[in-house]
């Protein structure tokens, strides 16, 4: 059956059934299906889900043409041609074709194409292998459904908020104009980014943080460096704060942003960027004994725990993870794997770590970007995690201005790498990267903490010369003394 064509039926069976149609769901559904397996996939948005539309797509969009006129603006050469405003229709132009215009014909097509079915509406649990889409339409699993509903911002409870309506990081990834005055509240990956891409768009900007720094899942240093580029850039930040109260007299009109300090600022737009929930609050959890709007305990082949007959999976944000969407990807190439496995009848070695129906990674080998001025990249345990963990290590940190790659990329190059080495494996646990350009030296360091590469080996990974891999060595170098 086509994807627009799946036929109506008091009962329909397929052998899974997937809730929802982001990047995870769409690779449960894609792994199910090419190992022989019926899917559908319940979608009640647009097929594509955050990251294609209010995510991904559309906040790198907006900042790639961000970070390369700062990047041009230190060759010599373009200095002067790159020191002028960005053209914001054509950036947000450029934005709006990347999200498709908010419309998911192509990825229903690749759907169709595919093989794969898809049921528009509410989807929620019925009890076991059932689902009931938008209270009429009966589907029934014969093996498993995948709960891939993903997740939505936040907005903590303070008064005045939700009336005033804020940005979240939808509003902010698609807004058709450039606010006079913003203020972010969040100095996460959101908030750093979003204080990014619209201040160099023209708005001023104003960055508001509970704690005392920026991006605190990562080494201290990553949001130090950030810190200083947005400060440059002409951010004002200010940290240590809370948001007490926030009024808006009328749509539209501007809002009021009262601190804790007793200071208040006035802007045209207010964005949140400070945590998610899951979207499992009306997908029938109730029905199959568990706990509404909750994040799904899994185990490593992402199946839920604590519901009998091991046949409800729960993938991507929704079981708090790693909520990032290439991870999410990982964990339905995983899942898929074990569905099609116990479908089977296939056994699952449950203790094989790195094996093709355990997510690891999701522990020890997640890889992240910010996509600021610096980048920041990360993958693995920092130092304060590995120590907490219990492992006995050594930090080697380098200044990467030091590398000659970096100083051929841009003049008074800004940027630090650090690795974190299990001193009794000699592998590493994790490795950061802060600089221009540094995003793609991530994969490298993904493979080497997935792999559990021994730094002997690694010794023998010649970087290329001149560029800011070369860094490596120099890692390298300073562990060896």
């Amino acid at each position: 059956m086509a994807a627009t064509e799946a036929t109506r039926a008091a009962d329909e069976a397929y052998d899974v059934i997937v809730l929802g149609a982001g990047p995870t769901g769409e690779n449960v559904a894609d792994r199910a299906h090419a190992a022989g397996l019926s899917a559908v996939v319940v979608e009640s948005e647009l097929v594509g889900g955050e990251c294609s539309y209010w995510a991904c797509m559309p906040s790198k969009a907006l900042l790639r043409p961000v970070s390369a006129r700062a990047e041009a603006r230190r060759v010599p050469g373009l200095k002067d041609a790159a020191d002028v405003p960005l053209d914001v229709p054509a950036v947000l132009a450029h934005r709006d074709e990347f999200t498709s215009y908010w419309k998911d014909d192509g990825q229903v097509r690749w759907l169709d194409s595919s093989g794969i079915d898809l049921v528009r509406g509410h989807g929620r649990l019925a009890g076991p292998r059932r689902v009931v889409v938008d209270g009429a339409r009966v589907l029934t699993a014969r093996h498993a459904v995948a709960v891939c509903t993903g997740s939505r911002a936040v907005l903590p409870p303070v008064p005045g908020l939700a009336e005033a309506r804020p940005w979240t990081s939808r509003e902010a990834t698609s807004a058709k104009a450039v606010p006079g005055r913003l203020v972010v509240v969040g100095g996460g990956v959101v908030g750093v980014e979003m204080a990014t891409a619209w201040r160099a768009l023209g708005s001023s900007v104003t960055l508001l943080v509970r704690g005392d720094g920026l991006l605190p899942r990562m080494e201290p240093f990553a949001g130090h460096l950030v810190a200083e580029s947005l400060a440059e850039a002409g951010v004002f930040l200010r940290t240590g704060v809370e948001v007490r109260e926030v009024r808006r007299e009328a749509p539209g009109g501007p809002v009021t942003v009262l601190l804790d300090s007793g200071d208040e600022i006035v802007a045209d737009e207010l964005l949140i960027a400070t945590g998610r929930s899951p979207r499992t609050e009306d997908i029938g959890l109730d029905t199959v004994g568990l706990t509404p709007g909750s994040w799904l305990d899994v185990d490593d082949s992402l199946r839920v725990t604590g519901v009998t007959g091991g046949w409800l999976y729960g993938v991507g944000d929704v079981n708090h993870r790693a909520l990032l969407t290439h991870q999410g990807k990982y964990q339905a190439r995983i899942a898929g794997a074990a569905i099609s496995a116990r479908a089977r009848g296939v056994p699952i070695l449950e203790s094989d770590r790195w094996g093709a129906h355990a997510a690891t990674a999701d522990r020890l080998a997640v890889p992240q970007v910010v996509f600021t001025d610096p980048e920041a990249a990360s993958v693995g345990l920092t130092a304060a995690a590995a120590e907490q963990a219990g492992y006995r290590t050594r930090v080697v940190d380098q200044d990467l201005s030091a590398v000659a790659g970096a100083s051929l990329y841009a003049d008074g190059y800004r940027g630090r790498a650090r690795m974190v080495v299990d001193l009794d494996r000699e592998v590493l646990l994790g490795a950061t990267f802060v600089g221009s350009g540094v995003a793609e030296l991530l994969h490298s360091a993904t493979v080497a903490v997935a792999g559990e590469v021994p730094l002997e080996r690694l010794w023998h990974a010649v970087p290329s010369y001149p560029t800011i891999s070369e860094v490596w060595l120099r890692l390298l170098e300073a562990y060896r003394g």
